[in-house]
């Protein structure tokens, strides 16, 4: 960029102009500068950050123009009397992954990162964001925003308190807003006299005149081969759980869209990554009421819920899935009634219909959502053997990795390309489950960083690499994360490797009571890593459900996370971060099973279900104790046994001896001798004979 001529009259002119000169008129300028050659405004390299207090403003190629969008939302906020309106990044089930008619946010700012709150006054427009995206903001918004490095409620409300006076109102979205979420903004807004004005029309809505359609795909139901409760079965356990309860509910209302997914065995294509669509439910002791799009419900679907014969216990009322809150409140207006929600994912629009008090019960999460994270024995053999399939598919990558890279030629994209293609190879392959986060060098020091055409690194034998991903299959959900290093890895790498695996195997060995919660031991995958100094900076496991989330609430090591029982499935997930430097995780899905003690009784433990072996090359065993490797060579043979049957049958011969070589015992040179050809195929027969026999 060329700079301003050096006279002192010409730039104290010209900072008055660039104080009075409104946005739209800095694109023409910059635009008819560009054109004449004295600046270059706007930057087609795309991998610089925005600079609004250059003069002109430095706008990069990523950029989005808004200028537009919010002459139009301020005038529809003008016709709803309100002087601030608040747009949080999520929807109206409060998923984590959000369809793209859903981003609202991303619309209004141009931000595309996944957690962000924006504010739009009549003059100013904010985006509040955490630290893994303000680079990436930089980068997309205009000058039209301005951008806050926090997240928090009270540092909004802290601004807004500034910028609205007590007789203005600040209007909200009602089916955004969390009920967490609606007094949080309360009680900070309250003290100075501002007040929330609900518009469950959204002003977005209004003005995003391109919005993304509904997916025209029809719902669909899970075959029998992967089905052990019919939805009749889940809904009566739902009433007698109603029944049971002291405080005598008489409807639960379904919000999330794994609730309703879950309790009629349905799965749809509305949101990336995840196999839902948009729904809620009214479940009461004698009827039911599914909010759906009801143009996406086939004739076979409407036979299978029952829902063309009268209002009995088992036919399933199908409404649209925009007349939810007219029903809710005509419910609300019979005498006797209490419905029950969990308040985790009830958003606000429906929670403030549910008045007076006393026809309100509440607890974290619904019935369904902790019924949900508890596999019967189907969607537990099921599960397991996704996880097998999914194995083969990351083993190809890693084998392939190793023959590659070498060379040169590959990099963070093509090796995420090519572990997708991998999987969609498998049966009953239905996608990724997430976004590959494939990273090498500093990239893997970001925790949830994954590569676009701008950031993607070649991949090397000096770097370490880092590869989280993960399936949906019609049986089962994935996710994995291995690290690996292709060349010499330092002294320092090889120990805060060895130390992240210490800390993997220590929960995954560990002995509990059950109903003990995850937040007790979550510690144990921390503790290899403090005795050194080191640390990470995000949670240590989530639950993982069957064709649903690959982030499913509330099993985990959160404090917010149920109790652990038998049959729940969570990851573990212990990392560490070197900043600009290099990142490592080592992440598993484990299954929680019985264990066997020597006096007391219903104690349990995890079973590790995701089957590729670690870096042999990054493990320092001189750090790691004698029970810690005999689980590691334990885990390799189970590994061995599993995985050669699977391979075998797959006819992957190269895949089998890559496997076999990275599953050597550790605990001794002549322990690879242990496990012999003849076993091998003995176990690898007896697998595949039960895997045929269930």
């Amino acid at each position: 960029m060329q700079a301003l001529p050096s006279l002192s009259l010409w730039n104290r002119w010209w900072q008055t102009v660039c104080a009075k000169m409104p946005f739209s008129d800095w694109l023409l300028v910059g635009t008819l500068l560009a054109l004449g050659g004295s600046w270059n405004v706007i930057r087609a390299d795309g991998g610089s950050e925005r600079n609004c207090s250059a003069i002109p403003p430095y706008l990069p190629s990523t950029m989005v123009n808004t200028t537009l969008r919010l002459q139009a939302l301020r005038e529809a906020m003008s016709s709803v009397n309100v002087s601030a309106y608040i747009i949080p990044g999520t929807d109206a089930h409060l998923s984590e992954y959000i369809a793209p008619r859903d981003a609202r946010m991303a619309f209004m700012t141009g931000f595309t990162g996944s957690a962000g709150t924006a504010v739009v006054t009549l003059n100013k427009a904010v985006l509040w964001t955490d630290s893994r995206y303000w680079v990436q903001a930089e980068r997309q918004m205009d000058c039209n925003w301005e951008l806050e490095k926090d997240v928090s409620i009270s540092s909004i409300a802290d601004w807004l308190i500034r910028e609205v006076s007590d007789t203005d109102n600040i209007g909200f979205d009602p089916f955004l807003f969390s009920i967490q979420t609606y007094e949080s903004y309360s009680y900070n807004l309250v003290p100075a006299k501002l007040m929330l004005k609900s518009i469950p029309d959204n002003l977005v809505d209004r003005v995003w005149t391109d919005r993304p359609l509904i997916p025209p795909d029809n719902l669909i139901r899970l075959p029998d081969r992967v089905v052990e409760r019919t939805w009749q079965m889940k809904v009566e356990h739902i009433r007698t759980q109603m029944t049971d309860n002291p405080y005598k509910p008489t409807a639960v209302l379904l919000s999330a869209l794994d609730e309703t997914a879950w309790l009629f065995n349905l799965r749809g294509s509305d949101v990336p990554y995840n196999p839902f669509f948009y729904s809620y439910t009214l479940l009461t002791l004698n009827e039911i009421w599914l909010f759906v799009h009801k143009d996406r419900v086939t004739e076979d679907l409407k036979l299978y819920l029952n829902s063309t014969c009268f209002p009995l216990a088992h036919c399933v009322q199908l409404l649209e899935y925009e007349q939810v809150r007219v029903m809710l409140k005509n419910y609300m207006a019979t005498s006797g009634v209490k419905v029950w929600i969990g308040t985790e994912y009830t958003n606000y629009a429906l929670y403030e219909l549910i008045t007076p008090e006393e026809k309100l019960l509440t607890s974290a999460y619904s019935p369904v959502l902790t019924t949900k994270a508890v596999k019967d024995e189907t969607e537990q053999r099921i599960l397991r053997d996704a996880h097998v399939r999914d194995a083969v598919a990351v083993i190809q990558l890693l084998m392939w990795l190793e023959k590659v890279v070498p060379e040169g030629k590959e990099t963070e994209m093509t090796a995420a390309h090519y572990v997708n293609e991998c999987r969609s190879k498998q049966k009953d392959s239905r996608g990724p489950s997430f976004e590959t986060i494939s990273a090498s060098g500093p990239n893997a020091a970001l925790a949830h960083y994954s590569p676009s055409n701008a950031t993607s690194r070649k991949l090397t034998v000096d770097e370490m690499y880092l590869v989280d991903s993960g399936g949906q299959y019609l049986d089962g959900t994935t996710d994995i994360t291995r690290t690996v290093h292709w060349g010499i890895p330092t002294d320092m790498q090889k120990e805060a490797f060895t130390r992240v695996l210490m800390g993997n195997i220590e929960i995954s060995r560990t002995i509990f009571p059950s109903g003990t919660k995850g937040v007790n031991m979550e510690m144990l995958g921390r503790r290899a890593l403090w005795e050194v100094g080191l640390n990470y900076g995000h949670g240590t496991g989530h639950g993982v459900g069957n064709y649903f989330g690959v982030h499913e609430w509330p099993v985990g090591f959160q404090g917010n996370n149920i109790p652990f029982r038998e049959g729940m499935f969570t990851s573990i997930e212990p990392g560490y971060y070197k900043e600009n430097d290099f990142g490592i995780r080592i992440e598993d899905v484990v299954v929680i099973v019985p264990a066997h003690t020597k006096y007391g009784h219903n104690y349990l433990t995890f079973e590790t279900v995701s089957l590729v072996p670690y870096d042999r090359k990054l493990i320092d065993t001189s750090l790691m104790s004698p029970q810690q490797l005999q689980w590691l060579d334990n885990y390799y043979l189970t590994i061995r046994e599993l995985m050669g049957a699977e391979l075998d049958r797959q006819g992957l011969t190269e895949e089998k001896t890559w496997m076999l070589k990275h599953t050597v015992p550790f605990q001794s040179a002549t322990a690879s001798a242990a496990v012999s050809s003849l076993s091998l195929t003995l176990s690898a027969l007896a697998t595949t004979l039960l895997h045929i026999l269930l």
